[in-house]
């Protein structure tokens, strides 16, 4: 779908459908005729609840084809995004191939973002594509919009690329194709990639990730994507980005129930997100450096497989007693917390689909966010509050810590079941030990359940907006 910004006034506008925003309790816009807002009103078919849209066609003095009417809800409430998701795929549902929506300066950015991800469709894989297209969308603001409308496009392409991504099941995405796409995107965007292969990381002793891919035939490895701002100090803040990418998750020998094992494809969203932030931030340029961390298997059943019972020896030098193999994101990504460490990263930030008990906790509405340092917390909270993505501060007490003392090793992988979130967040926290560090257990809103007006079935791109904004405001 084409993208554009206008500022041709509303009535000269050709196009399929013209969408005006009304809130709840506005009164009549300018372009809406009397008579139809009176017959709105009185038969309350539309009252500017959010997701409702009223079609008039052949508005009378009017270029456009249909004028709609799209509920946006109390206005000091409004998300723009759901408006222009809403607006986009309930028009193109109804054989709209061209969309315009007049919105505010303030809201170009959010505007062009809920349009481009309203229009996305998890169909790739499908020989017959059942969901109309729209083949252009038309954003109605000022010119002083321009920037945020060109920071919404490319956050949201970014978006979809990892949506794209994550929707693939796990015979067309193992690890090498992850890999192969993490750097056909960096090539592209002009970024380092790096990739640490089965051989690189057994010499460094990342016993923990290996031991999680040693039951799958497709190769491990974990990617390291780069973006360096030209004149940054060598000894200045360094954010890294850790994301955990298990391509596909049976459990291992801690088998998985077979209802629903199919949307483990999605495990790999952490290590998606923050490969699209990547993308992101390289045509933004932060001032800050920002290296992303992907560490990338299959957690697969076979004679090789772990075992529960098994031993094995972080990058750290730690070593884990594995209670649970179904509990491995968090193996694979104290070695890449390590390495991030490692390699000069000040500033810690993990996204994973880590644990069912963090769905417990706060359903699909907020992420949880896990810190050992609360101005940090703040500030990627901060972030995220401004980019219309919930998140919610975490408990991290000591006490939690005692489920995962184990008396053959220097920790247990998992704890008891209560508290499962925190302690899998304790587990990361042991690793990550006093460099400022967040865990993002994204494994209650990474995937939407049920097609919604403004978004579709599947991946939704969590956190990616929070990553971009914490770099870029640095």
């Amino acid at each position: 779908m084409q993208v554009q910004l206008s500022q041709q006034p509303l009535d000269q506008i050709e196009t399929d459908a013209l969408a005006l925003a009304v809130f709840e309790g506005q009164e009549r816009p300018a372009l809406v005729p009397q008579n139809w807002w009176d017959q709105l009103r009185q038969s309350e078919e539309f009252t500017g609840k959010p997701c409702e849209l009223a079609v008039l066609p052949q508005p009378a003095g009017m270029k456009a084809r249909r004028l709609v009417l799209a509920g946006g809800g109390k206005r000091d409430q409004a998300d723009w995004r759901k408006l222009a998701g809403t607006v986009v795929r309930g028009l193109k549902s109804k054989g709209a191939r061209s969309i315009a929506l007049s919105c505010e300066s303030g809201a170009a950015e959010a505007a062009a973002e809920g349009a481009i991800l309203g229009d996305f469709e998890p169909d790739k894989n499908r020989s017959t594509k059942e969901a109309k297209r729209a083949e252009s969308f038309t954003l109605v603001a000022p010119a002083e919009a321009k920037d945020a409308f060109d920071r919404g496009v490319l956050i949201a392409e970014s978006i979809n690329w990892a949506r794209e991504i994550i929707n693939e099941p796990g015979n067309k995405l193992p690890p090498r194709e992850l890999m192969a796409r993490a750097r056909a995107m960096a090539g592209e965007f002009g970024l380092e990639c790096e990739v640490l292969d089965r051989d690189r990381m057994a010499q460094l002793g990342m016993g923990a990730l290996l031991g999680v891919a040693q039951g799958s035939d497709e190769p491990p490895f974990l990617i390291v994507v780069r973006y360096k701002p030209e004149g940054a100090p060598a000894t200045g803040d360094h954010l890294a980005l850790v994301g955990k990418g298990v391509t596909f998750d049976t459990g291992g020998v801690s088998i998985k129930p077979a209802d629903g094992m199919e949307e483990m494809r999605y495990d790999m969203a952490g290590g998606a997100s923050v490969l699209a932030a990547m993308r992101a931030i390289a045509r933004l340029k932060p001032a800050i450096p920002v290296t992303a961390f992907v560490p990338t298997v299959e957690n697969m059943v076979s004679g090789n497989a772990q075992r529960p019972g098994d031993i094995v020896t972080t990058y750290a030098g730690k070593t884990i007693e594995v209670l649970n193999t179904d509990a491995e994101g968090r193996l694979i990504l104290v070695d890449a917390i390590t390495y991030a460490k490692n390699q000069g990263c000040t500033h810690l930030v993990d996204a994973a689909t880590l644990t069912g008990a963090i769905k417990v906790a706060l359903g699909s509405v907020n992420v949880g966010v896990f810190s050992n340092n609360d101005g940090f917390r703040d500030k990627l909270i901060a972030a995220a509050k401004s980019e219309g993505e919930k998140m919610w501060p975490m408990p991290l007490d000591d006490e939690y810590k005692e489920q995962l003392k184990s008396p053959f090793a220097d920790l247990a992988n998992i704890g008891t079941r209560w508290g499962g979130a925190v302690t899998a967040a304790w587990f990361l926290r042991d690793f990550a030990e006093d460099t400022p560090w967040i865990h993002l257990d994204i494994a209650g809103c990474a995937w939407i359940g049920d097609a919604k007006p403004w978004i579709a079935k599947g991946p939704s791109g969590v956190a990616i907006r929070t990553f971009v904004r914490l770099a870029t405001g640095w």
